[in-house]
């Protein structure tokens, strides 16, 4: 009985001393937190009055203020911005040049060529290949299949007007003048060279009679050595301000011997000569094609003549000049016409002279109307000017000839032809860097 009573006051101590510590730790956790809270007044009123203290703007101010600064950073960003995008658009236009030069540098792809097999093929000279009629020419004989050699002294062609067919193994470039002699072989030769527009051939009336005289005798001693035949280009030249009109192949010319334009015109009919008298004496197998007014891609901007004066003045909205009454008519024919013409020549049996030209016939001051309106937005006026001396003032083809021995006509209409001639200068206008390696390979005329 002591003892439980014993262990009973024990059990009821160990419950009041537990009771104890719990009332003790719930006082000490109350007291902690109340301590906090007035900590926490204490200095939320602290802050309340440093602010009401040190601020000596007015609220609104203050806002105002602060405003201002972020505008402040913001135009400092802005500005850093521009800065940034003016460095990468440098950036840019430097990595843009760098590209350019590369892909200038790397293997071109070469239009679509023909294979031909060793009995077809034909190895063909072109003397002023890269001039504005002979880089048609050489497009499309490389295009065929043929091995060409284009022979320049760039008087007045160009390499870019060739350079697509730079590297191509069937393709030769000669920086050569035919007035020296030349020895390569061919089985043809169209022989080309010489300036064509008057400024060109009279900047310089000697080097073209040598071209047209000693070029010409130099080609045809080469076609007699090699048994090659010679397609000699000749030109409406040679019938001068004619009498007769349209211009037969019979009709003889009327020519001033000693005009400023004698140079050219009595320098092809010397050509002529020289040609007819290799065919009788030498028995070289010869043609002649008398060419008539040309126009397209690949003119010369700066050579003078009807069409490249009237483009160019009419893109930059510059007074189109028609020198004299304006009545003067001349028969224009598209370079792809002409390509054909003497493609076709070629390969006939037909051994005198033939005219190559378009018979459709306007007036000068029609042809400027013309390429005016073709023109989109041209504010271009079209003024006279004084006429030229010796400037033939009726100029069509009678093509008689070659519609029956060479079955050719001219195909392309002026507007076409005008329209992918005006095409053409409005992209050599628009060229900004010598990198720039894009050149005009016409693909819509299909040639025969």
């Amino acid at each position: 009985m002591l003892r439980q009573t014993l262990k009973f006051r024990k059990t009821i101590s160990f419950l009041c001393v537990l009771s104890l510590l719990i009332l003790i730790y719930l006082i000490i956790t109350k007291s902690n937190s109340e301590h906090g809270r007035t900590h926490y007044k204490i200095a939320e009123e602290k802050r309340d009055i440093t602010f009401r203290g040190f601020n000596i703007f007015p609220k609104d101010e203050y806002n105002n203020i602060n405003k201002m600064n972020l505008q402040s950073s913001n135009e400092v960003t802005s500005d850093d911005t521009k800065h940034e995008l003016a460095e990468a658009k440098n950036r840019i236009q430097e990595l843009e040049k760098k590209i350019a030069i590369l892909e200038g540098r790397m293997p071109q792809k070469y239009p679509e060529v023909k294979f031909l097999g060793y009995k077809e093929r034909r190895r063909i000279l072109v003397t002023g290949g890269a001039g504005f009629v002979g880089s048609h020419l050489v497009d499309i004989l490389m295009m065929k299949g043929h091995e060409v050699i284009v022979v320049d002294n760039f008087f007045t062609g160009r390499k870019r007007n060739v350079e697509h067919w730079f590297g191509h193994r069937n393709f030769e470039m000669i920086h050569h003048d035919i007035v020296n002699p030349l020895y390569v072989e061919a089985d043809e030769i169209y022989h080309l060279a010489s300036p064509a527009s008057p400024p060109h051939y009279m900047q310089n009336p000697v080097k073209t009679i040598k071209t047209n005289t000693l070029g010409t005798i130099n080609m045809l001693g080469l076609a007699r050595r090699v048994g090659a035949r010679i397609l000699i280009a000749s030109t409406s030249e040679v019938y001068g301000d004619p009498l007769v009109h349209p211009q037969p192949e019979s009709y003889w010319g009327h020519v001033n011997p000693i005009g400023p334009r004698a140079c050219y015109d009595e320098g092809k009919r010397v050509a002529e000569t020289l040609a007819y008298s290799y065919a009788k004496q030498e028995k070289v197998d010869v043609r002649v094609a008398r060419i008539f007014n040309t126009y397209g891609p690949r003119m010369h901007v700066s050579d003078g003549r009807v069409v490249s004066n009237f483009i160019m003045q009419a893109l930059q909205n510059l007074t189109i000049t028609v020198y004299g009454n304006g009545k003067q008519t001349r028969s224009f024919c598209y370079v792809s016409d002409l390509v054909d013409g003497l493609l076709g020549l070629m390969a006939s049996s037909y051994t005198l002279p033939v005219n190559i030209g378009n018979p459709v016939e306007h007036t000068i001051e029609e042809f400027a109307m013309i390429i005016k309106n073709l023109v989109p937005g041209c504010r271009s006026t079209v003024a006279t000017g004084a006429a030229v001396e010796d400037d033939p003032q009726r100029r069509r083809p009678d093509i008689a000839v070659a519609e029956a021995h060479l079955h050719w006509k001219p195909k392309v209409s002026l507007q076409e032809g005008l329209q992918r001639t005006i095409d053409y200068f409005k992209e050599e206008l628009s060229r900004t860097t010598l990198y720039n390696n894009q050149t005009y390979v016409d693909m819509k005329v299909k040639h025969h």
